[in-house]
């Protein structure tokens, strides 16, 4: 199993050489976001708060593709106000995929963590000390919030929308096993280098991208370790989950039943 908190596999010692000051982790916030003008500027202040009040070291990545509503602009005022080593605007031109946004904003990321989390405010950055915390205490590759474990929970959702996500996750957990609760969510922490590593192995695209990333992780031994965080719907702009998501969804989880 990934998840070292289940199988009790030995951690793996990554320690700087000797002689050398260790370096101040740093954490980078990849965003992407599509139509998010409302919530961007709620969600960076969060960040900026969050982030400021622990005295840890971060910058905030948003990748725009191409929003209609104006988002870009907003990204831009924020980069004045916050000043540019802290919020970097790395746009591109329209809607090419999570996966590769991912990757687009890695390469202008300078932390050797990678924090991934959505826009719309349904992920709170007071999460994010405790997936910090979590991952030194037990030396994780990959922190995963968890809406199915201890007090995490799900806040906003109508009866029909809490049905889909657990049947989904229930499926998810009978085909596949993956040894972590939650693998539908999006917000996690990652060490770079393993994120780089998934990013290259997954072929999924979509709402699949994310468990795809999960079980990946387990086939190549990586330790996941998970904290309970509450999932609230998004307080401004529309949900981007439809029929051919979920129907995206059930071809992708076949998929990786059939080649995992």
């Amino acid at each position: 199993m990934a998840s070292e908190e289940a199988s009790g596999s030995p951690r793996r010692s990554r320690r700087e050489p000797e002689g050398r000051a260790p370096r101040q982790d740093k954490y980078s916030v990849l965003l992407p976001t599509y139509n998010e003008r409302e919530n961007l500027p709620l969600i960076v202040w969060l960040l900026v708060k969050s982030f400021s009040e622990s005295g840890i070291n971060y910058e905030i990545i948003i990748i725009d593709d191409g929003s209609p509503d104006g988002t870009r602009d907003v990204a831009e005022q924020l980069e004045k106000i916050y000043g540019s080593d802290k919020i970097l605007l790395r746009p591109r031109e329209k809607k090419l995929g999570l996966g590769t946004a991912y990757i687009h904003g890695m390469k202008h990321a300078t932390g050797n963590y990678i924090i991934i989390m959505d826009a719309d405010l349904s992920h709170h950055p007071k999460f994010i000390p405790e997936f910090i915390r979590k991952q030194k205490e037990g030396n994780f590759d990959i922190v995963s919030g968890t809406r199915y474990k201890g007090n995490g929970g799900v806040y906003g959702w109508d009866l029909k929308r809490k049905i889909i996500s657990r049947g989904a996750n229930f499926l998810t957990q009978i085909l596949l096993r993956p040894g972590a609760s939650d693998l539908t969510g999006s917000f996690r922490l990652y060490r770079r280098e393993v994120l780089q590593k998934l990013i290259e192995k997954c072929v999924s695209k979509g709402y699949v991208f994310q468990m795809e990333m999960i079980v990946r992780a387990r086939q190549l031994n990586y330790t996941i370790g998970e904290v309970p965080i509450s999932f609230v719907d998004r307080v401004y702009g529309e949900s981007k989950l439809g029929g051919n998501e979920i129907v995206s969804f059930l071809k992708g989880l076949l998929t990786l039943f059939a080649t995992t």
